[in-house]
């Protein structure tokens, strides 16, 4: 890239999500898109000034899903499944896209499958669009390979 090229930052708000590598339609938000460490702190005899910090697993958080909620039931029917009993997985992709669509980078959860929904708050006050919220454990969050930007 020349020195004077300027590269802009994507933009949050163009994005797409895949499930079982469908795309199942407009969300509003996705969220813990997240890995962190906890050190492992380790105490040595004698050395009362601080402790040893040893690196240690990773965890994630779970992946939020916000949407409209719609007269398409198959995420109501999974996690419906899943509170009998059926726990089936999936692996989940988030992709960002550029301005004219290109997906430019991505994020698959492995593995997921729902543990919690939480349907839309009514008030006859406001007219605001009804969201459901989906949450998702995963084994693991992987960048996708073959984008633009990897």
């Amino acid at each position: 890239m020349a020195d004077d090229e300027r590269t802009d930052p994507f933009l949050a708000h163009r994005f797409v999500v895949e499930i079982g590598g469908v795309v199942v339609g407009g969300f509003s938000s996705v969220g813990g898109l997240s890995m962190e460490m906890q050190p492992e702190e380790v105490e040595e005899g004698g050395r009362n000034t601080n402790t040893h910090k040893l690196p240690a697993r990773f965890g994630h958080q779970n992946l939020v899903l916000k949407r409209g909620l719609t007269d398409y039931v198959d995420f109501w029917d999974w996690i419906w499944a899943t509170t009998h009993g059926v726990v089936r997985r999936e692996r989940v992709d988030v992709y960002l896209q550029d301005a004219p669509g290109n997906r430019v980078w991505g994020w698959s959860f492995l593995d997921a499958y729902p543990v919690k929904w939480t349907g839309p708050e009514f008030n006859a006050e406001q007219s605001a669009v009804a969201f459901e919220t989906l949450e998702f454990t995963h084994a693991g969050i992987k960048r996708v390979e073959g984008l633009p930007s990897t």
